[in-house]
């Protein structure tokens, strides 16, 4: 089993490598983050793909625009795929920034467990220290991408680079490519 892992973790390393080389609008700096992407997403797509896991965002006050972007395009009928569960978490949990005690937590885990009884995770975006990190980073199944804190287990960004913006687009663009080619079976994300 682990060797299967290691061979389809390889391939899918080897096909990021491919399509940041091959698409004129991915950047090489992407490439440094191969190791830190590819089991982090490998895991986000298995868990939408094959455990129907609906994916909640939530970003920052900053990156609220790129919330936005997301939602804009995730599931474009350009794509020529099927729509995925990726979902406005604040349009489920108006207070983010007021989760403040365990019995908040507890009670939005009750009611997502409800809504999603497939499962979900969430996928935030944005300051490690921002209140609304934290749900996100206490779930188990999260997909962070974090800015100014060193974190196993996350994409690791700095958020006074000058760059970030087109970053997260370009983040957002490989992943996108990384759903489509594993939903058309081109690529074999499965750990």
């Amino acid at each position: 089993m682990h060797t299967s892992w290691t061979n389809n973790l390889q391939e899918f390393l080897n096909w990021t490598v491919d399509t940041i080389r091959e698409d004129k609008l991915l950047s090489p700096w992407l490439e440094e983050k191969k190791f830190e992407w590819a089991p982090l997403v490998s895991k986000n797509i298995t868990n939408i793909l094959d455990k129907s896991y609906s994916i909640l965002i939530i970003t920052d006050k900053e990156r609220e625009w790129f919330l936005n972007y997301i939602l804009s395009n995730i599931n474009s009928s350009k794509l020529n795929r099927p729509f995925l569960p990726f979902y406005d978490f604040s349009s489920f949990y108006k207070n983010l920034d007021q989760i403040k005690s365990e019995d908040d937590i507890s009670n939005i885990k009750d009611m997502l467990k409800i809504s999603f009884p497939n499962g979900y995770c969430f996928w935030y975006i944005g300051k490690s220290q921002d209140n609304r990190s934290t749900l996100a980073k206490i779930t188990k199944s999260s997909f962070l991408w974090i800015f100014d804190e060193e974190r196993q287990g996350s994409i690791n960004l700095k958020s006074n680079d000058d760059g970030l913006d087109m970053k997260l687009l370009q983040m957002f663009r490989l992943y996108n490519k990384t759903i489509s080619a594993a939903l058309f079976a081109n690529i074999n994300v499965e750990s």
